[in-house]
């Protein structure tokens, strides 16, 4: 047998993977153009939303407005209407009084208590009376205003009672007709009451609502175009760092995925060679498969963080444990780069989910040891004070810059000086894990130099 790969097979495995690699990098590498127009797109869309939250908060105080208002007007108007009402029927009850009162009435006009009345809970009132003749007896000083009111009269000989708002000669009135009994016949009396200065109370108090009212809502949506502008700055923070978060994938998996076309390339260029002639070129294939499925792998779980659908464990467990089986599993990478790894554990008990745990100490154990320098020692201390667990990892490193330590949770996030192989989520994933156990995660140096990573949860009430 040779070491000939077959070349069908070779040449069908080599054409699908340039087509893969392909299709990645069109879809993962960023266009400036896609850029400029991504940015356009965003500014559209919150000035839409801005303007949506402006007029919501317009809509909604008018609406209130409206209410409130037609409530008010309609309780003002009602209690003038109820007043005036009461005003009338007190002076219709005077009239009555002295209808049927046997000797009070013989048709003597200057004997009625007709007239305009001045003072008293009648004031203002004019008073009519209609025998059952039609005859109408009242006031023969004033000018004729069309009282009475020959429909009110009527209204009031079939039903009892009639009151009515009328306009005579351009005047609003407002007339309670009703009707007496006498044994002489059905009388009518109608009194009437010039409603002027109610209409201009009605007419005043719509004035100020709708001039309030406006003002109101050109102040609540001045007030509301503020509160979006705050609103909408978590929102375009957002949509920036989701840029960026696209622009930084793109930017991780173009060199794994070049050196992988390279190599594909190389293998199309050999396919009728020994594997042993292109063993590197399978290398190379091996290591940035490994790193892209790395990489796929944090972008899954920092996606899934993202909308929620992470569930951790929640069960007793000892921090100290949790992180002597991480720092096994990191013995191989320390040796490899010659770093000592040491941990000092005092029991720590915590309520957590013991993998995510596990891989929060492998994180920080695992950039301690790619940023120490052969011969450096990387130490962990787990410490169990003041209501939490306390876990510190040191490393012998060059430590953090002062400018660099705010940014180094941020996704994708790399120092100038980090080593080569990192995808930058490490760190984030970590802080996204102690976030979810309710604990905090901090960045420093140590005094004597290095990095230190401390991180606080809290202990377990077991």
């Amino acid at each position: 047998m040779t070491e000939h790969s077959e070349p069908g097979g070779l040449r069908r495995v080599l054409g699908r993977a340039e087509g893969l690699l392909g299709r990645l990098e069109g879809a993962l590498v960023r266009r400036p153009d896609h850029s400029v127009r991504a940015g356009t797109s965003d500014a559209a869309l919150l000035r839409g939303v801005r303007w949506r939250l402006v007029l919501s908060s317009g809509a909604a105080t008018l609406v209130v407005l409206a209410a409130l208002g037609s409530i008010l007007y309609f309780a003002v108007a009602q209690s003038l209407a109820s007043s005036s009402r009461d005003t009338l029927e007190s002076r219709a009850a005077a009239l009555d009084r002295f209808l049927t009162d046997p000797g009070g009435f013989r048709f003597d006009p200057d004997r009625l208590p007709i007239g305009l009345l001045l003072g008293g809970p009648s004031s203002g009132t004019i008073a009519y009376v209609v025998s059952p003749a039609g005859n109408a007896l009242g006031p023969r000083t004033l000018p004729s205003t069309g009282l009475p009111d020959v429909s009110s009269v009527s209204a009031a000989q079939k039903g009892g009672v009639d009151v009515r708002s009328v306009s005579l000669s351009g005047t609003p009135f407002r007339v309670l007709s009703e009707q007496v009994q006498r044994p002489d016949g059905t009388y009518v009396v109608q009194v009437a009451m010039e409603t002027t200065s109610e209409q201009h109370t009605l007419s005043v108090l719509t004035a100020v609502l709708l001039l309030g009212g406006l003002l109101a809502v050109l102040g609540a949506s001045a007030v509301g175009a503020v509160y979006a502008q705050r609103a909408l700055v978590p929102i375009r923070e957002s949509l920036r760092r989701q840029r960026e978060f696209a622009a930084d994938a793109s930017h991780e998996f173009r060199t794994p995925l070049a050196v992988i076309r390279s190599s594909v390339e190389h293998l199309e260029r050999h396919k009728d060679e020994p594997v042993g002639a292109v063993g590197d070129a399978l290398h190379d294939i091996g290591e940035e498969v490994e790193h892209l499925t790395a990489l796929v792998g944090d972008l899954l779980l920092l996606a899934r963080s993202d909308s929620g659908v992470v569930e951790l464990e929640r069960v007793p467990v000892d921090l100290a444990d949790v992180s002597g089986e991480a720092l096994a599993s990191v013995s191989t990478l320390a040796g490899k780069h010659d770093v000592r790894v040491v941990l000092d554990p005092e029991p720590a008990m915590v309520v957590g989910d013991p993998l995510r745990l596990r891989q929060l100490v492998t994180i920080l154990a695992d950039n301690a040891i790619a940023h120490s320098p052969a011969g450096g020692t990387v130490t962990v201390n787990v410490r169990a004070a003041r209501g939490a667990a306390r876990l510190q990892v040191d490393d012998e490193g060059e430590g953090l810059r002062t400018d660099d330590i705010p940014r180094v949770f941020d996704r994708f996030w790399r120092g100038a000086a980090a080593p080569e192989g990192g995808t930058g989520l490490g760190l984030a994933i970590a802080a996204w894990i102690v976030e979810r156990h309710g604990g905090t995660i901090l960045a420093g140096n140590r005094p004597s130099g290095g990095a230190r990573f401390e991180v606080s949860l809290p202990v377990s009430d077991a």
